[in-house]
């Protein structure tokens, strides 16, 4: 990837000891073949939204206030009709990334969504918030810690920004359509580290592309992460991950509340509090 780095190192890198321990977010291995077959699954979640339309439509009306959606690897902003168009329902305002697909940060790709939010948030005078789908999750939580000023919230879908990129069943179509490396380890401490906005991470133990404990945020105040049963080609139109998306967004920046799973949630949701260090152990 070619986000630019925030803090450079002054002394050289020392050569990595053979003889040291793995680091435990080197031990989390990619989906298997089930689940990236289960992937198919897709166009159903599809139905279950439409299905679902009356129950998601007496969710609030939200506050009108602009959202930046960014699609994922390989797709082009087609993939966020239905999460955008869900928005719009909602009473927000949502926009398109309008850079074709997302074949990685390429050059002018970041300036590009820079202005976007930037040109956004002084449209509406109000902060933005930023959704992004898989990679595109990176490009929102990345923009946030640049843009701070201009940042509601980030909310990420399937985002791999903890672990080993190679933990996705998609790191070599990345390499391949970027032409960008995921062996750069100083850009991967750096992309794990959350905004300092309210930041939401929205996950599936069933996603067949991304490893779900790559999209676990370290505990902190404003961090979260929210586990809905979905696929990771289908979590942008997955009726539960929108039921999520949209009590973010309903949340006030000034007095923001983490997800609560009392009551009929306990039976859709699940949220984790472990660092992804602890997420790549456990059950």
């Amino acid at each position: 990837m070619s986000f630019p780095k925030r803090r450079a190192s002054a002394h050289h890198r020392p050569e990595p000891d053979p003889f040291a321990p793995a680091a435990l977010q080197d031990l989390i291995a990619a989906p298997g073949p089930l689940l990236m077959m289960m992937e198919a699954r897709a166009p159903w979640e599809y139905a279950a939204m439409v299905a679902a339309s009356p129950w998601l439509k007496r969710l609030p009306v939200g506050d009108g206030h602009p959202v930046v959606v960014f699609p994922g690897l390989g797709a082009a902003d087609m993939s966020t009709v239905p999460l955008r168009n869900f928005l719009r329902d909602r009473g927000y305002t949502p926009y398109a990334w309008k850079q074709g697909f997302n074949f990685g940060p390429r050059h002018g790709v970041l300036d590009a969504c820079r202005d976007l939010v930037r040109h956004t948030a002084r449209r509406h005078q109000e902060k933005v918030s930023l959704i992004g789908w898989s990679l595109g999750g990176i490009y929102a939580r990345e923009i946030a810690k640049e843009q701070p000023e201009h940042t509601r919230c980030v909310i990420t879908l399937g985002t791999p920004f903890a672990g080993h990129p190679r933990a996705t069943n998609a790191w070599r179509f990345y390499e391949m359509v970027s032409g960008q490396s995921v062996r750069d380890h100083e850009l991967v401490d750096q992309v794990r580290q959350p905004p300092t906005c309210p930041t939401t991470s929205i996950y599936s133990k069933t996603d067949g592309v991304v490893a779900w404990q790559c999209s676990i945020n370290e505990a902190a105040p404003h961090t979260e992460n929210i586990e809905v049963h979905a696929s990771h080609v289908g979590m942008g139109m997955n009726p539960l991950a929108l039921y999520a998306v949209a009590d973010r967004l309903a949340q006030d920046p000034k007095d923001w509340k983490k997800f609560d799973v009392k009551g009929a949630r306990k039976w859709f949701y699940r949220v984790t509090h472990h660092s992804p260090l602890q997420a790549s152990v456990g059950p």
